[in-house]
């Protein structure tokens, strides 16, 4: 086990607020599949946007909703059993 880097982590180091912006641009089509450094940037997502395009750039919109949700869910879930 070596020392954790960007390709290994996932998405978490991707906010869930980062993630919620990607998801409501796929929401109101307003963001592009396949996902792009500049339709990110569009999007204000220019930070993250090495690592999300490091796990969903070939991905199509379906593909990057069910990611992208998973995710998410997740995470509230992980935070419901910690309150």
């Amino acid at each position: 086990m070596g020392v954790p880097n960007a390709s290994n982590l996932g998405l978490a180091q991707v906010t869930t607020e980062q993630l919620r912006t990607l998801l409501r641009g796929l929401h109101r089509e307003t963001l592009t599949c396949p996902l792009t450094p500049a339709g990110l940037a569009g999007h204000g997502l220019q930070e993250p946007s090495g690592m999300i395009l490091g796990h969903m750039r070939a991905l199509d919109r379906a593909a990057v909703h069910a990611v992208v949700v998973a995710v998410l869910a997740e995470r509230l879930d992980a935070a419901r059993m910690f309150r």
